[in-house]
């Protein structure tokens, strides 16, 4: 598809690379011209300097001829403009970055009235999505299929786990709860698991939950857990007003700790039921004096990477909190990774992985299959299918397929329903099928096959 993407900042850019490496035909627009300059090089795409909100720029871009066009630029007004320039000139998908809370409430009234795709904010996806790590506070990741009717949690093996030393096709308690191992994450290592692989305590593996069995597989893995009931935010910036407007409402105790004073002032009134503390959330006695000690979650989410992990790091060395680490840039992953900072969340990849998600459903009606899209770190991806009438696995038993290495078929939900497949199953037209792999580029369920 052709594809235009507005601003080269840390969501333009991650989005940048993703589709590039997909193969679509890409156009950066951006006013910096040694940033434009730099990602066009670095990905071999086309680019246009000028502003969003030129006409004659969006025209060099080839908006007339665009499938989609996505702006990213730090004004959500320039992003709203440029979206409707965009509509008026003909491309038929426009998604807006947009920030500001005042316009990420009247959303709704954009999406109607202008066109809009979608309207993303990276603040709002962010927190949303750690609100789900809070809720299940074991989980590294959690995410979603089918509506919800199936979740695919990442958690690490305890040391003293019944898990550890055992092969997955000997885990019969997992295997009876309707559990599966889909994938395994050992140091830098991404393993696609088969039955024959042996789990070890500190692997962080990914597996598929059916409703209902979360709390099942935690004791299964030797995991005691209690909910959440009382939170730290470090930091009073966009991604706490939200997350504290959500835990709110989920009867969780919230205290958020801000240095600046009219910026305290101003989350007093936006969130009254919460606690808002005047102070520097690095200061090891403010901290001891609000609690940290006892807190069940903490969550840190300063503007600075490097105070974000600190603040982390010695929260985990007073407390048993539930850790939320936010990172902005992504330069040492290999290092973060195998820091004690708990959950990391990248705000620019939730946002990218949201949009390219939607790119794969806008592909579904030019004959994909690819119903919903998540990236599981190390290069492995987790893709739901929806199974056609016309697809040519139909009616054939899975053992009997020639698929991919690496590739795994975790899931089939059928008639609203979930069950862990074997060899002697079968796909039926109108059947959703959940695949984890470390292949890229699977835009059909046949690709699955060599």
């Amino acid at each position: 598809m052709k594809i235009i993407i507005v601003g080269c900042g840390k969501i333009g850019s991650t989005l940048a690379g993703e589709l590039s490496h997909s193969g679509h035909d890409l156009t950066i627009v951006d006013l910096n011209a040694d940033r434009l300059s730099q990602l066009t090089n670095s990905l071999d795409i086309y680019g246009v300097q000028g502003s969003a909100a030129s006409y004659q720029t969006l025209l060099e871009a080839g908006v007339r001829d665009a499938d989609l066009l996505v702006s990213t630029v730090d004004a959500d007004e320039i992003n709203l403009l440029c979206c409707l320039i965009a509509r008026q000139a003909g491309t038929p998908h426009v998604i807006a970055r947009v920030r500001t809370p005042l316009y990420v409430d009247d959303i709704r009234f954009y999406r109607e009235q202008m066109g809009l795709s979608m309207a993303i904010s990276p603040e709002l996806v962010t927190a949303q999505e750690i609100s789900r790590l809070i809720r299940f506070p074991s989980a590294i990741k959690v995410e979603a299929f089918n509506k919800g009717r199936v979740e695919l949690v990442e958690l690490k093996i305890p040391e003293r786990s019944g898990l550890n030393g055992k092969s997955v096709s000997n885990a019969d308690k997992l295997q009876k709860s309707g559990v599966l191992v889909c994938m395994v994450r050992r140091g830098q290592e991404v393993m696609i698991p088969d039955g024959r692989f042996v789990l070890q305590s500190g692997d962080r593996i990914a597996v598929i939950v059916p409703p209902g069995k979360s709390r099942e597989l935690l004791r299964l893995m030797g995991v005691e857990e209690e909910p959440i009931k009382s939170v730290i935010l470090a930091g009073g910036g966009k991604i706490s007003y939200y997350l504290g407007r959500i835990l709110l409402r989920e009867g969780i105790d919230v205290k958020i700790i801000e240095r600046k004073p009219e910026r305290a002032t101003e989350l007093s009134e936006l969130l009254p039921g919460a606690t808002i503390i005047l102070g520097d959330c690095t200061d090891k006695e403010l901290l001891t004096e609000e609690g940290v000690e006892d807190i069940q979650g903490f969550v840190s989410l300063t503007d600075l990477d490097e105070e974000n992990v600190m603040l982390s790091l010695y929260v985990g060395t007073r407390s048993k909190a539930k850790l939320i680490t936010k990172i902005n840039h992504v330069s040492f992953d290999e290092v973060i990774d195998n820091l004690p900072i708990g959950s990391v969340v990248y705000p620019k990849e939730v946002v990218a992985g949201m949009i390219a998600q939607y790119v794969r459903t806008m592909q579904n009606s030019m004959g994909s299959s690819v119903e919903t899209l998540h990236r599981l770190g190390g290069g492995a991806e987790a893709l739901e299918f929806y199974v056609r009438a016309n697809s040519p696995l139909i009616g054939k038993p899975l053992q009997d397929l020639q698929l991919k290495q690496n590739l795994l078929v975790c899931s089939i939900i059928r008639q609203g329903k979930n069950f862990v497949p074997r060899g002697k199953d079968a796909l039926q037209a109108g059947d959703s099928v959940i695949i984890v792999t470390t292949q890229t580029g699977l835009n059909d369920l046949s690709d699955i096959l060599k």
